[in-house]
């Protein structure tokens, strides 16, 4: 397949307040693809960064509209590598072949899909990027209490009173040293999300923390996943790149909601702090 991806990118004044885009530390800037000299990549609807040592996604940000949603199917679209990008520095599906990981969307495939068809369409085949997946274990989303990693953004727009039901989300893979490595890959175990909205005017953002424990023997075994709610500014200590100031400001758990060891994962969607 010819790559279509459509240079639109993330939009930081998509919720009519500026929302930027992540800022890279001077290590994450060394260690990130450039593409045209610059390493935001962007694609319809969202845009990322790559980890040339990692092979993943750095951060990924996406705006959903939703109040312009498409149901769109997602059969007969390939995963593929962008051909913008070296293959050297992409995970393909080398990793995925013949066991329990799943080819796992960091910005949801059903988010991306809105707006006019035609542009709802692009955003849908430019999901399967393989710079916007990463290993998940099967079931990933049913597995933890009941799919609330995949709620999350389903949440807001569902249960707030959300400003034009417009949502920029941040998301990526959290790279840790000790990250177990299965076919020469690192596997990332834990996962991050933060999700900005409007409401009566007011910007605010719910930043999230998935802890996915992989077992890996010969076989892949799931352990336990839990998910938190955390500050961004933890966010910030366990990626390579700093959020914007606004989402500081908006942070709807600024201050610190409990030492790691102390606090209790969410138990449903009602926990979260909006």
């Amino acid at each position: 397949m010819t790559s279509t991806a459509v240079k639109t990118g993330f939009d930081v004044g998509f919720l009519g307040t500026d929302a930027g885009i992540p800022v890279l530390t001077e290590s994450g800037a060394a260690d990130a693809v450039e593409l045209d000299g610059s390493t935001t990549i962007d694609y319809t609807h969202f845009s990322l960064a790559m980890s040339k040592v990692r092979k993943f996604a750095i951060w990924v940000a996406w705006n959903i509209d939703g109040g312009e949603m498409k149901a769109l199917s997602r059969t007969n679209i390939p995963f593929i590598k962008d051909p913008r990008i070296p293959a050297e520095f992409q995970t393909g599906d080398e990793l995925y072949r013949d066991n329990r990981l799943d080819r796992g969307h960091l910005a949801r495939r059903a988010d991306l899909c809105w707006g006019p068809k035609a542009e709802a369409q692009k955003a849908n085949k430019d999901s399967f990027f393989f710079t916007n997946i990463t290993p998940q274990m099967d079931d990933f989303n049913q597995s933890t209490k009941e799919g609330l990693w995949g709620k999350l953004e389903d949440a807001v727009l569902a249960d707030v009173d959300v400003d034009n039901l417009k949502v920029s989300v941040y998301g990526g893979p959290v790279f840790n040293a000790d990250d177990r490595v299965f076919r020469g890959v690192a596997i990332p175990r834990e996962f991050y999300k933060a999700i900005a909205f409007v409401v009566n005017g007011e910007l605010r953002c719910s930043a999230f923390l998935l802890t996915q424990n992989l077992v890996l023997a010969e076989a892949l075994d799931l352990d336990e996943f839990r998910v938190f709610q955390v500050s961004v500014a933890e966010l910030e200590k366990r990626t390579s790149f700093t959020f914007p100031a606004e989402l500081h400001a908006a942070d709807t758990a600024a201050v610190q909601l409990l030492d790691e060891s102390e606090r209790p994962p969410l138990g449903s969607l009602d926990d979260i702090k909006w």
